[in-house]
């Protein structure tokens, strides 16, 4: 199983948008995927859901239907350990952990309990590890082949929590001065997580994966055997999975002059925020391997998107899909088809071979 965080410093890139594009082209490719909104603001639950099934998750907390209460016995209640997530089946492939603003308070605890690591405390380890207890009890429970991670944009300790959960992080930008800066800012955060998890894992106690058996669910009980991912602590490797630069813009076939000022400077800044080979001189969007996917901005067609309820290329005429709309929701389809077999060959990701042509 292979997990993947979209993450960028700067907000506004489209991250949540291009994830849910590609967790329903995943699926439709036949791999088993699910969604985790990690993010507070919880927009990628609300482009999955309906607002009357919003409601009904986020009305009635006591229901316990979204990220909050799986890790809510640990963060929250300081008992027990992580509850197996509730799922919301979208498709036959498909399906989410809905997000929660409620997930924002847990900050302050994750936080403080991360330089306690260091002294081997295993109620640490516990709590800076109980993301990504919660995502690989989803991808148990749905029999995932990929869990795709959506974080918020920003630095703080429960991004770090999450992020350290992924096993490669994409990074979603557009071609303009704050999105690379947010690149400068997320290349040595990384590595900062990457190594600062690293020697906290030097001093974690041998007894973790013993489960305290008398407070956690009998789902939970029932996994005991898989110790190694379920109650065991994530490796955070974060490898650079790549960059897709977003909201692309053509005029005539031909991207324009303000797209291109920022464009060029993509690869070798990525590069170097991520402390990669360098690609030379001549190195551009088009030839460089780390570029996985440039989107243009599918301006009408989005809106129409959101009043059905799918992607973009699911549209059909009776969603408002007519005219030129049918070439542009055909030519979104190959795009997204393009980008997720690109990210599997990143990742490592096998893809059925059925659906490989």
């Amino acid at each position: 199983m292979k997990t993947i965080a979209f993450f960028n410093n700067k907000g506004g890139v489209g991250k949540t948008t291009l994830l849910y594009h590609l967790a329903w082209m995943f699926s439709e490719l036949g791999v088993r995927t699910v969604a985790l909104d990690l993010d507070p603001q919880s927009n990628l639950t609300s482009m999955f859901l309906s607002e009357d099934r919003l409601g009904e998750l986020w009305e009635n907390p006591a229901d316990g239907q979204t990220i909050v209460a799986a890790v809510a016995p640990l963060l929250e209640e300081g008992t027990g350990d992580v509850r197996p997530p509730h799922l919301e089946r979208v498709a036959r492939n498909l399906a989410l952990v809905p997000g929660d603003l409620g997930l924002a308070r847990m900050e302050d605890e994750l936080s403080a309990q991360w330089p306690n690591c260091l002294e081997g405390v295993a109620k640490a380890f516990r709590i800076t590890s109980a993301l990504h207890r919660a995502v690989m009890l989803a991808a148990k429970e749905f029999n995932a082949e990929l869990a795709l991670i959506d974080v918020g944009p920003n630095l703080g300790a429960l991004n770090r929590c999450a992020v350290i959960a992924a096993d490669h992080v994409a990074v979603p930008l557009v071609p303009d001065l704050f999105s690379l800066q947010g690149l400068r800012n997320l290349g040595p955060t990384l590595r900062k997580w990457r190594s600062g998890w690293q020697k906290r894992l030097e001093e974690a106690p041998s007894n973790l994966t013993e489960l305290p058996t008398d407070k956690v669910s009998a789902y939970l009980t029932r996994l005991k055997e898989d110790a190694s991912n379920l109650t065991g602590l994530p490796t955070g490797a974060m490898k650079p999975a790549g960059y897709v630069v977003l909201q692309h813009a053509v005029r005539q076939s031909r991207p324009v002059k303000a797209y291109l000022r920022w464009a060029e400077r993509i690869p070798a800044e990525y590069r170097m925020a991520m402390r990669l080979a360098p690609g030379g001189p001549t190195l551009t969007l088009d030839t460089d391997p780390h570029c996985l996917a440039q989107l243009k901005h599918y301006r009408s067609l989005m809106p129409l998107a959101m009043e059905a309820g799918k992607p973009i290329f699911q549209l059909k005429p009776a969603d408002g899909a007519i005219g030129a709309h049918v070439a542009a929701v055909e030519e979104c389809r190959k795009d997204f088809q393009r980008l997720a077999r690109r990210l599997a060959k990143a990742t490592e990701l096998e893809l059925p071979t059925t659906n490989l042509a």
